[in-house]
């Protein structure tokens, strides 16, 4: 065992205290100097504890995490990589950057990590324009059907760099392989770009792989909705099929805001071309204090309880969409096969806008999205989104979730229905809802994602 991959416990007693001892000044001197962010920071937490997250683009961060990204490894400026770099002082940060990269390739079976994008939409614009010649095809989902903006939608700058062509999902919101097939022989994109938003569906990476060589296009895999399942074993794996795969680490993986970039395993490109996309070719600086949080969070998605938790988020996500097809509210695709179920509206008069509003005042946290072929503008929607990821780090069952499940489906078909917003909130379904959520948040998260971080 090497001092990098030492467990957790094992630093020396000195050097704890040193860094709680900074910490702890730090935060006296916040309270001191600046009161009013302190109690904003308050109110937030008070927020958090008092509803319930189900926005499907949000896992819950380790606090773990959240700490390693305050300690002093932010403060220091470096570009390049390990062993290259154009700044002095970078000795331990070479350090904790080849740790968060070995963690990334342990986990998820990767030969080549780069941990520095500093989101996940910079890792997907890293390859489009550093791998992209101008005028070059990219073949992707199209947004309202589950497509992501940074997949060259329209509204995207990369759009105006390259030719975007766009496949969709058919009448029962899957994609169609043998349909996209031809299409790809049509359009013969430079790259084929599978995953998105809002596809709740296990997507089919051989396929896309078997599509892209026919025409020799690059394949780029886009995990950051279902990383954390595709970590745990929950969902097959990008990594034998695609040429590279790009994810956030705070959607499913419990970490800081930012990304990762992965080689796949028989990619026709080499790690340096997508190191160079990264840097120089995309920024510059990377946050090495949120490259430490990102090791955090690695090393806890390599646990056998992680693992655990993502086999409860497809649970409970089938849960809630099962409650929806039962009070009549339809799901695209009619269910899920991830942490995701997206509500179909587009039958009634409400928008996603104003339902997810409802749930909001109920203590509820989903967000309106656009479903295939949606009649109504993206500011107003004709779906909600539904993610699980939190719930499966709480401290609940599948008994207290099939509650939540029936009582927010119902309070959806009760809105959907023409119930005005106000009577629902005050009305039965509206109290069963807030009281499901007032018991649910009452029990806190699960202490092995409370003591999160450590190393498997």
């Amino acid at each position: 065992m090497t001092g990098l991959d030492a467990p957790a416990g094992l630093a020396d007693g000195a050097d704890l205290a040193a860094v709680r001892a900074w910490c702890a000044d730090a935060l006296v001197s916040l309270d001191r100097r600046d009161a009013p962010l302190v109690r904003l920071a308050h109110a937030e937490l008070r927020r958090q504890r008092g509803t319930l997250n189900l926005v499907a683009a949000a896992s819950p961060t380790l606090p773990a995490a959240l700490v390693a990204h305050a300690l002093l490894f932010s403060s220091v400026t470096a570009e390049g990589y390990a062993g290259g770099r154009y700044h002095p002082g970078t000795e331990v940060v070479d350090q904790v950057e080849q740790l968060a990269r070995g963690r990334a390739e342990r986990l998820f079976g990767a030969p080549h990590a780069n941990v520095q994008p500093l989101s996940g939409s910079a890792a997907n614009l890293a390859v489009l324009y550093g791998l992209l010649d101008p005028g070059d095809t990219v073949l992707a989902l199209e947004l309202d059907h589950g497509g992501h903006l940074t997949h060259v939608s329209r509204g995207a700058s990369i759009a105006k760099r390259v030719t975007a062509s766009y496949y969709e999902v058919d009448e029962r919101g899957l994609i169609d392989h043998a349909a996209l097939a031809v299409l790809v022989k049509q359009v013969r994109p430079r790259l084929l770009i599978c995953g998105g938003s809002a596809y709740p569906r296990q997507l089919d990476f051989a396929a896309f792989r078997a599509a892209a060589d026919e025409v020799d296009a690059l394949l780029m895999a886009d995990v950051s909705h279902v990383s954390g399942l595709v970590a745990a074993g929950a969902h097959p794996s990008p990594v034998p099929h695609c040429d590279v795969i790009t994810t956030s680490t705070y959607k499913q993986l419990c970490g800081p805001r930012g990304g990762l970039l992965l080689r796949g395993a028989s990619s026709r490109l080499d790690a340096r071309a997508l190191d160079r996309a990264v840097f120089p070719g995309f920024q510059g600086t990377p946050d090495f204090g949120g490259i430490a949080a990102k090791a955090v969070a690695l090393g806890f998605a390599a646990r056998p309880e992680f693992a655990a938790a993502m086999r409860r988020v497809v649970r409970y996500a089938r849960t809630f969409a099962g409650a929806l097809a039962d009070h009549g509210v339809p799901v695209v695709s009619g269910g899920t096969d991830s942490h995701l179920v997206l509500a179909d509206l587009r039958a009634v008069a409400v928008t996603g806008r104003q339902v997810a509003d409802v749930l909001r005042r109920l203590g509820v946290l989903v967000n309106m999205n656009l479903v295939p072929r949606d009649p109504r503008p993206a500011a107003e929607t004709s779906g909600i989104r539904i993610g699980t990821n939190d719930l499966g780090f709480r401290r609940v069952g599948d008994a207290e979730v099939a509650e939540l499940a029936r009582a927010t489906a119902a309070v959806v078909a009760e809105v959907a229905g023409g119930g005005r917003p106000d009577a629902v909130v005050r009305g039965s379904r509206g109290r069963d809802l807030a009281g499901c959520v007032a018991g649910i948040t009452a029990r806190g998260y699960r202490e092995d994602w409370r003591q999160g971080g450590a190393v498997a």
